[in-house]
């Protein structure tokens, strides 16, 4: 005869302990309804005409999400196309101010964070489809604030299909932004490797060196797994991959990401697997086999080039030389000095200043080269 399974009885420490556990991920965020918060004002009150909130559209028969806050909803429109995951969530650690003078989108693409599902076709993860999906998201937002035109902002891997969009579609667009823009990725991820060992060389950390050397960045047929695991922990270690302060992503991202009470347990659950998904899919291996200096010669709108100096994710010297042959109407080019892969996040006064002074006035006067009209993005005085 089968033993009778007793309950176990419900003691006043048992449920002291489940209410303390519950209390416990409520203050780290662990556990959280995901309502995006609201815009304050100095008296702590949300602002009257704000905007702070979620959104879920159709995109070419997925569903997708986006983010969209703002001071005053009557504020420019800017869609924001991050990269290898979804950015919105460093900005609690890393206040960008963006909101302050823009309506901002900050879309999860296709296949990541809010927009991820896992039945989702690898192979619709083509610099194609996503351009197509952001002209939808584009189409939406112009619809819905009743505007012709809106900014277009790209960071990082957003800046790959970001490019294509603005020369595709540039009536739809007042100005493109890329922030640390890709280039030729494969000619990066060369010169990256070369930076990084000799810098472990000098610093006489040979067991890095010995990684590396065992897990050369050779892109000619792909980037090989063993050197996309080490590459991450060596730009970090140096500085010169997310931001100039952060020395690893399972603090930097990792656990920010849990913690944030704008996002609930199964969409930060979604958000890395869609992350760890990227890393297989084709889109990294188109990104390898473009050099966007040949396909996108020339763009039919205002171009501005923001670049981080200590950047060796997306290389800084391939960004200035696209500046120098890409054909544009207006085109500024902004380096940071204190940065390295992220000046939205590292250095978001001066961003914001060139965004308002120059980008939304149609200048070039804070750009590198215009001393005459004006200091260098990294010279800024910023006064809060």
């Amino acid at each position: 005869m089968a033993p009778r399974l007793r309950s176990l009885p419900v003691t006043a420490a048992a449920v002291a302990a489940a209410l303390a556990v519950g209390v416990a991920l409520r203050r780290t965020h662990l556990w959280s309804d995901g309502r995006p918060l609201p815009i304050r004002g100095a008296d702590g009150r949300p602002v009257a005409g704000s905007i702070s909130e979620k959104v879920v559209l159709d995109v070419h028969g997925t569903r997708q999400g986006m983010i969209l806050q703002s001071r005053d909803g009557s504020q420019p429109v800017l869609l924001f196309l991050h990269g290898g995951m979804p950015e919105y969530v460093l900005t609690e650690r890393y206040p960008t101010g963006l909101e302050n003078a823009f309506t901002v989108a900050w879309w999860e693409q296709r296949g990541a964070g809010l927009s991820y599902t896992p039945d989702l076709p690898r192979e619709t993860l083509t610099s194609a489809q996503l351009i197509a999906d952001a002209l939808v998201v584009t189409d939406y937002l112009r619809e819905r604030f009743g505007v012709e035109k809106i900014y277009l902002m790209a960071h990082s891997g957003g800046t790959f299909f970001g490019l294509q969009v603005a020369a595709q579609a540039p009536e739809r667009y007042h100005a493109y932004i890329g922030i640390a823009q890709i280039v030729d990725q494969r000619r990066s991820e060369a010169e990256a490797y070369q930076y990084m060992l000799r810098r472990f060389q000098e610093l006489g950390d040979t067991r890095m060196v010995r990684r590396l050397r065992s897990a050369p960045a050779t892109v000619a047929d792909g980037t090989p797994p063993a050197y996309l695991r080490v590459r991450d922990t060596a730009m970090h270690r140096l500085g010169v991959g997310t931001t100039r302060d952060m020395r690893s992503v399972l603090p930097g991202v990792f656990w920010p990401s849990l913690r944030s009470p704008q996002y609930t347990p199964a969409e930060k659950v979604r958000t890395w697997r869609g992350k760890i998904a990227s890393g297989v899919s084709s889109l990294w291996e188109e990104t390898l086999a473009t050099d966007l200096a040949v396909k996108v010669p020339e763009v039919d709108l205002p171009l501005y080039l923001f670049h981080g100096i200590h950047d060796q994710t997306c290389s800084y010297a391939l960004a200035r030389e696209y500046l120098e042959t890409v054909t544009a109407p207006v085109k500024a080019f902004y380096t940071f000095p204190r940065s390295a892969h992220s000046p939205f996040l590292e250095e978001p006064e001066a961003v914001l200043r060139i965004l308002r002074e120059d980008v939304l006035m149609g200048r070039t006067d804070l750009a590198d080269g215009a001393a005459r009209r004006g200091p260098a993005a990294g010279d800024l005085e910023i006064n809060s």
